[in-house]
């Protein structure tokens, strides 16, 4: 598993990982929640980004909030494929479809930096497998959302 390089960087095989909140503000006003401030869907899914984060030794991109939660993360895994985070990543829509709301989750293979972002548009966008990662994830919200899509 060597490195490739291009744009002028180093990528390694792995898995990209994309998932966010469905109709958060909705969601949010639907259930007295602020918006601004952490609430029990947004805490719960910082807690499960980190699991999956630590569990599978992935790099969390962008998005892992500890003071107002979590909506919308970006994950790189080295030397994964996305296959194999199908469980947890199983686990994380479940948990947040307990709670009353539901997730969007795309998991593509591809090649990985590993580097964290500075921006959120370098997050979604910053790589050719990241912008195709979070155009799959836009058209799938668009449909309805609530789902898993593997690649």
């Amino acid at each position: 598993m060597g490195a490739k390089e291009v744009y002028g960087r180093e990528f390694i095989p792995g898995c990209i990982v994309v998932l966010d909140l469905d109709k958060f503000e909705e969601m949010t006003e639907q259930k007295g929640f602020d918006e601004y401030k952490r609430n029990i869907i947004t805490g719960t899914l910082t807690r499960l980004v980190e699991d999956i984060a630590i569990k599978n030794k992935g790099i969390i991109i962008y998005g892992l909030d500890y003071e107002r939660g979590t909506e919308e993360a970006v994950l790189e895994f080295p030397g994964l494929s996305s296959e194999e985070l199908m469980d947890d990543l199983e686990k994380i829509l479940r948990e947040i479809n307990k709670l009353g709301a539901s997730i969007t989750i795309v998991a593509i293979n591809g090649l990985v930096a590993g580097k964290k972002a500075n921006k959120r548009k370098d997050a979604f966008y910053g790589t050719p497998w990241r912008t195709t990662a979070t155009k799959i994830l836009r058209k799938a919200k668009r449909k309805g959302g609530n789902t898993i899509i593997i690649l």
